[in-house]
């Protein structure tokens, strides 16, 4: 059993985890227990830290009680270690301070000096190590690096050992290298790229397809982000959009994506609009930003808001009636399209939302989150991503 701690947006983090492994269920509310023996979390983009659930103590409350845990616990597995232990200590709505967390280090580090095996500590200058800072230090990355996560939920606390967190500096690298970007067009944040994909589920590739892998089809591709992201995991990715100008810099992109990390593979592109693109097959998923319609640095006007999810409304509706029509029954689709935040945090979606199905897609239904949840944005952003996780009837 794996618990993680999910990113900034819970909802989107527990839906990536179910669609990637099934057997996941809220531990708090920003933690989820996942029922697996393997946990990969570079290929998650809404996971912070995972780690393997080492033990479970009945008691929320009682810190005492949890101290000495660890403490037996630890000592005697790691007493007859050789050799140095790097530890951190990170707590997850636990009520305590960071001098607390640190005693259970030096009482450990205490009771292991005398039977050969030695203690460095990360010290902590807040009560749980930043994902940067657990990462820098490997920890969860050999068996002589080891963070202990101890994390409340509603009836237990869990104390787990890392397996690793999200490496946000090359997701930064990725993100901040590539030689062409244009924020005219948005910025798609690789880590919301990741969870688009991973939202698809098991993609499987067609059987007829000359491909050595599963394809995935991007028709509004800007830049190549989703592209990228997607060859990285190991896909075969076909991208399409309306400007001359974001193909070039999508072949740039992935040129230089094969060149850094010195790797090959299957991709394709060319200019086309998505409403009436007729795309070559295979194509085994389809996953987009589509059409998100102008950014808005307030909260428009009710006649501008009309015009605006209409125009968004009208575009999308027409890509979905063409990508309908070309795609085979179960192929999965991500979309991103917008969704509107007024004065008091309430959204306006696009209406093609409620008539799906007339487009000839099904949504897909989540055990852990409700889908109107599946929403990417910033406090301060007006226009939110809402993620469409959808099958095709």
């Amino acid at each position: 059993m794996h618990i993680a701690l999910l990113g900034r947006q819970p909802a989107l983090s527990i839906a990536e985890l179910e669609r990637t492994f099934s057997r996941v269920s809220w531990f708090s509310a920003d933690t989820a227990l996942v029922d697996t023996e393997s946990f990969d979390i570079q290929k998650l983009g809404g996971t912070q830290k995972a780690g393997k659930v080492a033990f479970e103590i009945n008691a929320t409350n009682d810190w005492r009680r949890v101290t000495d845990a660890i403490i037996q616990h630890y000592s005697r597995k790691w007493g007859s270690y050789d050799g140095k232990i790097t530890l951190g200590l990170s707590a997850y709505g636990v009520d305590v301070n960071v001098r607390d967390l640190q005693k259970i280090g030096l009482i450990l580090k205490g009771k292991l000096k005398g039977k050969g095996a030695s203690i460095r500590l990360i010290p902590n200058q807040e009560i749980a190590l930043s994902s940067a800072t657990s990462h820098h230090n490997k920890l969860g990355l050999a068996a002589n690096k080891v963070e202990l996560m101890i994390i409340k939920g509603g009836k237990s606390i869990i104390v787990a050992e890392s397996t690793g967190a999200q490496n946000i500096t090359a997701l930064a690298a990725r993100d901040q290298g590539r030689p062409r970007r244009d924020a005219f067009v948005g910025m798609l944040p690789p880590k919301l790229a990741q969870i688009m994909i991973n939202l698809a589920g098991p993609i499987d590739k067609d059987p007829a397809s000359d491909l050595l892998k599963p394809r995935i089809l991007d028709p509004f591709c800007g830049t190549g982000v989703l592209l990228q992201e997607a060859m990285l995991m190991d896909y075969a990715v076909y991208g399409t959009d309306l400007a001359e100008k974001m193909i070039r810099f999508s072949r740039d992109n992935l040129n230089w994506l094969q060149d850094t990390y010195r790797f090959t593979a299957e991709w394709y592109l060319h200019e086309g609009d998505a409403v009436d693109t007729k795309w070559q097959q295979p194509i085994d998923a389809v996953i987009s930003e589509s059409y998100l319609g102008q950014p808005f640095s307030a909260p428009p006007s009710s006649a501008k808001l009309i015009e605006v999810r209409g125009n968004c409304n009208f575009i999308i509706t027409g890509f979905l009636k063409n990508l309908s029509a070309q795609i085979k029954p179960g192929t999965p689709v991500v979309l991103a399209v917008p969704a509107w935040k007024d004065t008091e945090g309430r959204f306006t979606h696009l209406p093609l939302i409620d008539n799906l199905e007339e487009l000839g897609f099904e949504q897909v239904k989540f055990e852990t989150v409700p889908t109107e949840q599946l929403l990417y944005h910033r406090p301060d952003q007006v226009v939110a991503r809402e993620l469409l996780v959808l099958t095709k009837i």
